[in-house]
């Protein structure tokens, strides 16, 4: 039976996790203490110091030597048995996809493991359960985020062929992607060149978008942007810490291709009556930023509506023509309202991280102006955001999708998401080679995989040999580590502030998000756990952790992705709210 004095200790574990939390929200929310900008700043110093020198400090400190393999195993179990059943869903199921997989997996198996997990589990079961949770901390930074970004970047290659070769994409068979891409993630402009080789093979190049440069440099040559901000695509400044806002590139940018599809067909199958070669759907795309338009024309340079005068659409689909930097003045010319930030890393270029103010209005916003519609601040504008879903256009209806056809512009249904698939994809090995040199990439750019491996070593070396770390070394590493547990819950508490709704996918959505977050991922790790052998306080232990709220990693891939992020956002910031009661619940069944 749990005591009262039981309740107590665990309360004096967590709250003063809340509290940080309310500071936060408060300060921004209720107080104005803080400014969007100033919040980039707390998130820039817990993204590259506070989260992977915390993250050092309890790897570093924990005995790889006598970790618990059993209590690992049903962790992994646990996680093996959710991809599985979703592997079968979506080959299965006509309502299966991958992009539900990986957000139910999300949902169901990576929870905020470092930051809630291990102060809370240390209050209801001791020390020995913070090594535990440590254990599980290294798994997951080094296999299972590993695995998301694996799953998101295939997307990523999946959509990219099936957009530049849907009808020879089975003909492929090598990538060269060049070293200023770091991620297929759609945010950047890329193009395609393909080679057919003497075996009547294609040999793809992928590259940026040498119109999207001319377009940018020619606008930034006339003074466009008048925040300062360079559009050009380049690294990162914050060693790809990125500050996530809410405007962060809501819609993905077309990808051209420089492939000829019936030179390919002509060159490998000769004449042939039945076949249809298909150029790619997009050609030259380009941005009015004196009416907010986006239009197509030929040519290079800065296209004004070009010749078809066609405004974005706002559900123009995954690949269709974001509406481009719109920036918002206020009378004085100071940027208008609030964006919405995280303290997470990232390996996108993307110009959010310059300076943490944030200038990019993709989609509804630009198409507004673009009509002719009233300027609104953006306090009054799209607050219900926060969604890659389909949106509707301005009569409240899903209108069609542009899509450029040589040099015909038409109309065509909106194609979702989810069913966007490649007719055929390369053999095996060419698309895993393509995938494992973007994760690759973007790990390499990541702190808390330095912060982890690092650890790892460390803990490895000291606990074999009983070496001390330098007094000099462990106090500089401890006076930011000591900061980070504080500092990571009181970015939470401006992440929230800053959120235009606390439930941003809809509340039926969010209801069963948290369904799958709160019952079917500790069902899943009690089954697991008991088929390994777990009992007793280690089965206790498990099932707890299983139901503490979405983790934050998930969410910074979900968004930066584009693969429902407004359902994993709803997981970081409703679960944060419930996490308390319902692990406690959980705490005191369990313990009856």
């Amino acid at each position: 039976m749990i005591s009262l004095s039981d309740l107590y200790h665990v309360l004096t574990a967590v709250v003063p996790l809340y509290v940080a939390m309310i500071l936060a929200y408060g300060s921004v929310k209720w107080w104005k203490i803080f400014t969007p900008d100033q919040c980039s700043g707390i998130n820039r110093f817990v993204a590259l110091f506070a989260v992977p020198l915390l993250s050092f400090h309890f790897i570093a400190s924990n005995n790889p030597y006598a970790m618990n393999y059993r209590f690992i195993a049903a962790d992994t179990l646990q996680k093996v048995i959710v991809l599985f059943v979703l592997a079968i869903w979506s080959r299965m199921s006509s309502r299966g996809s991958l992009e539900w997989s990986i957000t139910l997996f999300s949902l169901s198996t990576l929870p905020n493991t470092l930051v809630m997990g291990i102060p809370l589990l240390k209050g209801m079961y001791g020390e020995a359960s913070g090594s535990l949770m440590v254990q599980i901390v290294v798994l997951q930074c080094i296999i299972w985020y590993t695995l998301m970004l694996f799953l998101f970047e295939y997307r990523g290659a999946r959509m990219l062929i099936a957009e530049q070769f849907p009808d020879t994409a089975g003909d492929i068979i090598s990538f060269k992607v060049d070293s200023d891409i770091i991620s297929l993630d759609g945010k950047e402009p890329l193009e395609t060149q393909a080679e057919v080789g003497e075996d009547g093979k294609l040999h793809v190049t992928v590259r940026k978008s040498t119109s999207s440069r001319s377009e940018i440099f020619s606008r930034k040559s006339h003074g466009g942007l008048n925040s300062g901000l360079s559009l050009t695509p380049r690294p990162s400044n914050l060693t790809n810490a990125e500050i996530y806002s809410l405007q962060s590139s809501r819609n993905p940018t077309p990808r051209g291709s420089s492939f000829n599809h019936t030179d390919f067909y002509s060159m490998v199958n000769g004449k042939n009556a039945n076949m249809s070669p298909r150029t790619s759907n997009f050609g030259n795309f380009g941005f009015d930023e004196e009416s907010g338009n986006a239009g197509f024309g030929r040519g290079n340079g800065v296209y004004g509506q070009g010749n078809a005068g066609y405004p974005a659409l706002t559900n123009a689909g995954i690949f269709s023509p974001a509406t481009g930097p719109v920036t918002k003045k206020k009378a004085n010319g100071a940027e208008g309202g609030k964006d919405l930030h995280m303290f997470v890393w990232s390996s996108s270029a993307s110009p959010v991280s310059e300076g943490g103010i944030h200038v990019f209005r993709g989609g509804d916003y630009g198409n507004e102006l673009g009509v002719g519609a009233h300027p609104k601040d953006y306090d009054e504008f799209g607050r219900e955001e926060f969604t890659f879903g389909n949106k509707q256009n301005l009569n409240g209806n899903e209108g069609p999708v542009l899509s450029k056809i040589g040099s015909t512009t038409e109309l065509r249904p909106k194609i979702a998401q989810e069913e966007i698939k490649a007719t055929a994809l390369p053999p095996a090995s060419v698309m895993t080679r393509l995938i494992l040199i973007m994760v690759w990439r973007k790990l390499i750019r990541n702190p808390n995989t330095y912060s982890s491996i690092i650890g790892l070593t460390w803990s490895l070396v000291s606990f074999k040999w009983n070496v001390q770390m330098p007094a000099i070394i462990a106090k500089s590493i401890s006076i930011l580590s000591d900061a980070g547990l504080g500092m990571a819950m009181f970015s939470l508490g401006l992440f929230m502030a800053l959120s235009p709704r606390i439930i941003a996918c809809g509340n039926t959505v969010a209801a069963f998000s948290m369904g799958v977050r709160f019952l079917t991922g500790p069902a899943v790790m009690a089954a697991a756990s008991i088929a390994v052998g777990l009992r007793g306080v280690l089965l206790h232990i498990a099932i707890v952790q299983a139901a503490l709220p979405q983790g934050i990693v998930p969410f910074v891939f979900a968004k930066e992705y584009g693969v429902h992020p407004a359902i994993l956002s709803t997981g970081v910031i409703f679960g944060m709210l419930v996490a308390l009661p319902i692990t406690l619940v959980y705490y005191i069944l369990l313990g009856l």
